[in-house]
């Protein structure tokens, strides 16, 4: 069975970069060797993983992937520390009873 995760490194800059892949530690290797000039992190060498999950769906690890690029800084560091009361408040679609408005338990 294949795996795939999505992860989240820190770059030098303190920036963060939220990927997927097949091979998590090829990836990071490639993000520190500087394999790909063009990659976002290419310039922000070195990166340090401080998050990630493993799936065995392609199709929902680029999804995840997705939603967490579209994740505020704020709630990436709640993610990255396991802190879960914070990750409901900053989320966009809060309620009083701290659901999304569309009832989902999915990360978002």
């Amino acid at each position: 069975m294949k795996l795939f995760f999505v992860y989240i490194v820190q770059c030098s800059d303190n920036s963060f970069y939220t990927g997927v892949t097949s091979n998590l530690g090829k990836r990071l290797y490639e993000h520190n060797a500087g394999v790909h000039p063009g990659a976002y992190t290419y310039k922000r060498r070195p990166v340090v993983l401080k998050w990630f999950e493993q799936f065995t769906d392609p199709f929902q690890a680029f999804k995840i992937e997705k939603q967490l690029k579209g994740w505020s800084r704020r709630k990436k560091i709640a993610l990255i520390e396991e802190d879960w009361e914070r990750l409901v408040r900053y989320s966009k679609n809060y309620t009083e009873y701290g659901k999304s408005s569309t009832g989902s338990d999915e990360l978002g």
